[in-house]
This record gives C-alpha cells, structure tokens and sequence, in this order.
C-alpha cells in the first residue's frame, strides 16, 4: 500500500489494526472476524495480487451475498489499487485487458456500482478512493458512529448502501458490523435483540415490513437508538410507529452516482418535517435547476437537483456520452425534481422520469403515494401513468391491503378526492398481493407499466385478498 494517497481506504484497516486489534469488526451470521485478522487476511490478498501480476485499475467482480470474504477482498482491492465490482447475477460486464502497474492514488477508482436499473439498462458507476472517503466523512458528521457501535447491515454488497451507508463508516471507526444475506423482518428483529444493534439502515419498506411483524411489538428494541432512512421519506404512521418504540430515525437522499449521500434530516428535524429529505451533508453543494432552461434557481423553488463536491462520481463505465450528459457545467444532473423552501430545506418529488402529464396537468407519483398511504387500509402502493385516449395519461394505484382491513376501488378513490386535486387523483385502483421491487426495494414502475400494457387482469385477484 502506497503513503501518496491521502484518501485510500486501503489504510483504514491497518489503523484500526492497532487501535483496535481485537474489536470484532465483522460478525458474519454468528463467525467472527476481528480487526486484526481482517488487515492480515487483507494485507496477504492484496500481496498476493500484486504477486498474479494484478495492477492498479484491474478489476475484480464477484458475484456473492453479503459476507466477510467480501469485505476481505474489499480492502485488499483498496491496498492493491485494484477495483472491486460487485454484480447481481443480471448483469454482465465485459472484461479489460489493461494493466497498471504503479502506486494507489485518492483518484484511482475503487468500487464500480451498477444502478438499480429501474429507469432503463443498468449503468456501472465508478467511485474513486476519495469519493467514498469524502462521502463517509460528510456521513459522520451527521451521523457519528464510534467503536462502541454494532451496525446491521442488510443492503446487499452490490449496492451502495452495502458500503458507503454505515458499514464502511463502522471499519474507519473500529465498530462491529453485523452482516447479513437477504432481508427478512423477522430475522432483523431477532438480530437486534440478540446482537444488541445499537444502530441500521434500510429503506422505508424495510421498516414497513418489520411494523408489520407479529413478533414487532414484543422485540426488545432498546439498544437500537439510531436508524438511517433513504431512498424515500419515511409516512407520518409508519415514522410515528418506529418513534413511539424509542428509535430515532435520520432521513435522506442520496443516488450512487454521488457515493451516494446528499441530503440528510436528522431526527429532531424529522418529527416535525415529515415529507422532507433535510439540507446538504457537509461538504456537499446542491442547486435547483428549471427542467426545461437549465436555468439555476434562487430562494423557494421547484426544479430539477443538482449536485457538486468531491463525493460525485468519476464518470460511467465505459459510457463518455452518458458521462457527459449527466455531468455537466461542473454539475450533477440528477433527473429528481425537488421543492426547496424559503429554509433551504428540500422535499423529494419524484422522478422527472416517472412524472406523467394528465389533462395537460403535471402528476407525481410520489406525491399521490403520500397521500394513499394514510388510508388505513393501504399497507404498500405504488401509482404509475398509464396512456389513455382523452386525457393523454391517467394514475393508476396498486395497492396492498393491510391485514385484517377490507375496502375497495370506489372507497380508495372517495378517500383520494378528499385529499388531492382532481387531476391527480388516479382514474383505477387495482388490488395486488405485493408490489414488485428491485432487491434494493425500489419499486419497479416499468414492471408495472408492461403489466398493464399486456393486460394482466388485476381486478380477478383484487379485492378478494
């Protein structure tokens, strides 16, 4: 391992190696790895590449569920200089031939993430050394973590959030990560009473799933004093079910494409500022753009998030025109249009991409779902536009019931008109026995959409569930 990179993470194992060396740094479904063990182990794979002929820039794919072999080879790419691409079994990226062969740098790529690919093929983004050292920083200043800590982490390893949403954060630190595989709320409930876990991240329908849990309400939770939300803001019900168990909860938004932290609402904002994403995480610089001009918009505004700092990623894969459209004029274009208010605090709206154009009327999706989901009956939904021949494009909701509650399309839509403008309000309810996600749990709109193209008859499995 090099001394010219100020910023590769190759280092922080060693550190902790002597600070810490018998903290467990992993726990990996009951088998232990500590710090110690995890520099040795890295340090000899990172020798023993250098020794196959790898260099810096070579790439290593896996295909694997979470463990610590994993995070092994991690920090022995971080020391080797070596970018560690880890894929979910869809995808498949050809290999290079190229060889480096010279010292770690702050701007050498360390990881490549490929996107969720719910808004089209699936692109490998590649994070540097100090994009992820700059972006834990900014993490930890918001949300510390010490060595004292036990971190849960069930977001799969070939998604950002398996890395630069506390885990690494925890190693830099000299905490124990609980890893595991797959999500399951009854196993997560489990593990934090008997794991102790003081603090977790998960998206919304994470701590929607474990509400939901026969087992929720008797789970001794006290440990758990801090979790992190992302991918979209929590419900009022759902963030006041999880505060009312004494769990405080940090909000934000982030994309891969910037490491991915951006935005941030801490907890004592979050109560009373249900709908936001928060402000900027230090040093982290964001703008509002009109999604039509490019034009940069000043005080209370609506636009398009862009984003700048030394957390932003290097470029695609292989992919400059897309690299270009995406970065531009010193910005990061994130395709998210957002409300900033007179505070400076912004709230998400949606996709640009998912946004669809009824009557001649914007509708977000995401802002329907808002509503829905209060209806007591409306465990999960889901509102995609679909074509229609008078109005262009009309809402469709899918919708998941709540056990033991009944209701059905016109008492949805009743409910809907209450709270919404007409135009928003979708034109049919279909009732689902699940809504389909990507395994980073976003929803997967396309897959909706093509339902509904092909005709896939939801109302003979609706209301009956």
């Amino acid at each position: 391992m090099t001394d010219d990179g100020l910023h590769t993470l190759g280092r922080w194992t060693r550190d902790r190696a002597r600070a810490t060396p018998e903290r467990v740094a992993v726990d990996d479904r009951g088998v232990t790895l500590r710090y110690r063990d995890l520099d040795d182990r890295a340090s000899d794979l990172a020798a023993a590449f250098r020794a196959a002929g790898y260099g810096v820039g070579d790439r290593v794919a896996t295909i694997t569920g979470n463990s610590s072999d994993q995070v092994v080879l991690f920090f022995a790419c971080a020391q080797a200089g070596l970018v560690l691409v880890p894929l979910s079994w869809r995808l498949a990226p050809r290999p290079d031939d190229e060889l480096v062969t010279r010292t770690v740098r702050d701007d050498d790529a360390l990881l490549i993430m490929f996107t969720s690919g719910t808004l089209g093929p699936a692109k490998g983004v590649v994070l540097t050394h100090a994009n992820c050292f700059w972006t834990n920083l900014s993490l930890s200043r918001i949300t510390e973590i010490t060595r004292k800590d036990v971190v849960l982490s069930v977001m799969p390893q070939y998604h950002v959030g398996g890395w630069n949403i506390q885990p690494l954060l925890a190693w830099w630190m000299g905490a124990t990560v609980v890893l595991e595989r797959t999500f399951d709320p009854g196993r997560v409930l489990h593990l934090i009473k008997d794991r102790r876990i003081t603090t977790m991240m998960g998206v919304p329908a994470n701590y929607l799933f474990l509400a939901q849990h026969p087992d929720f309400a008797a789970t001794d939770l006290s440990s758990l004093n801090h979790a992190v939300v992302g991918g979209a803001p929590m419900p009022a019900q759902l963030l006041r079910t999880w505060h009312a168990r004494g769990v405080a909860l940090t909000q934000g938004y982030g994309l891969t494409e910037a490491s991915p932290n951006v935005l941030c609402l801490p907890d004592d904002e979050a109560r009373s500022m249900v709908g936001y994403a928060g402000k900027p995480y230090p040093h982290v610089e964001v703008a509002v753009a009109d999604p039509i001009t490019g034009d940069l918009l000043g005080g209370a505004a609506t636009g398009e998030l862009l984003v700048r700092g030394p957390g932003v990623f290097s470029g695609y894969f292989r992919a400059p025109e897309q690299t270009a459209r995406t970065l531009r004029g010193g910005w990061l274009h994130t395709g998210d249009l957002v409300r900033r208010d007179e505070h400076g605090y912004f709230a998400v709206i949606d996709r640009l991409t998912d946004i669809f154009i009824s009557g001649g009327e914007s509708v977000a999706p995401a802002l329907v779902e808002t509503v829905l989901i209060e209806h007591a009956a409306v465990a999960e939904v889901a509102v995609i536009g679909v074509p229609h021949y008078r109005w262009g494009e009309v809402g469709v909701a899918f919708i998941v019931l709540t056990p033991g509650f009944a209701a059905d399309e016109l008492g949805i839509l009743a409910y809907a008109r209450t709270q919404l403008a007409a135009f928003k309000v979708p034109a049919f309810v279909r009732f689902v026995a699940e809504i389909p996600r990507s395994l980073g749990s976003k929803v997967l709109r396309r897959q909706l959409l093509e339902n509904w193209k092909h005709g896939l008859d939801f109302e003979k499995i609706g209301n009956k569930l």
